[in-house]
């Protein structure tokens, strides 16, 4: 049997303790024995990616939308979201933890890969509410997509702070940072019929999927709001 080995820890700003875990070949990032993310149970964040592009016009795609990821997480999100758009395509990437990036380009680089060196990648080492924010104030270009992943859903488990982003004004800040027609994509560990009303009090029409974790209908399920103003 593999061992678990602990690999690293970060701390997460205002926020709890992560820990890197490997397992032979494959990782995954815990908070107090939780499971957070792993690399063998992918597939609902590349689904947040593919099933977000599957929403946008076909102008948007076709010109090259401007995409914002929060935040890296493991990396699948933006690795399928990068499988998919042409060479035309911005994708910003927020993430709040330096040591996330750090444990990318270090013991889970085999995973990795190239996307970090993406010419289409801006990556931001900042709290995504910061590029939203930007976005709606005018600051900077509005965004076709806005996918959240920042925690483990709209309650925040991790840090506390991600709680803005769910609520009614942060909520209205997502809407005003989305161009014409763009979707916001939410990710979760469970469903959420109150943020699903949420949504809709704040003037997004809503849909809900619930996505497997892993590709061949196993593992936990998921669920991915996908919200258009």
């Amino acid at each position: 049997m593999l061992e678990r080995k602990l690999i690293d820890t970060a701390e997460v700003p205002d926020g709890a303790t992560l820990e890197l875990i490997a397992h032979g070949r494959d990782h995954m990032i815990t908070l107090e024995r939780n499971e957070l993310m792993s690399t063998r149970m992918q597939y609902s964040e590349e689904q947040l990616a593919e099933l977000t592009i599957d929403r946008l016009s076909a102008e948007a795609v076709s010109t090259g939308p401007n995409m914002l990821i929060g935040g890296y997480g493991m990396g699948f999100t933006l690795r399928a979201a990068l499988a998919r758009l042409g060479p035309d395509a911005r994708i910003v990437v927020a993430e709040l933890v330096p040591k996330i990036i750090e444990w990318a380009k270090g013991p889970m680089a085999h995973h990795t890969g190239d996307c970090l060196s993406d010419p289409r990648l801006m990556l931001e080492i900042t709290d995504v509410a910061d590029p939203i924010g930007e976005a709606a104030d005018g600051m900077r270009a509005q965004f076709d997509a806005i996918l959240l992943d920042v925690d483990n859903g709209p309650d925040g488990l991790v840090r506390a702070e991600n709680d803005k982003l769910y609520s009614p004004r942060g909520l209205r800040q997502n809407r005003e940072a989305l161009a014409p027609g763009g979707v916001l994509s939410i990710w979760s560990a469970a469903k959420d019929p109150r943020f699903t009303r949420r949504l809709e009090k704040n003037g997004f029409d809503v849909e809900v999927r619930e996505v497997r974790a892993r590709p061949n209908n196993k593992g936990p399920r998921h669920t991915i709001w996908f919200a258009r103003a």
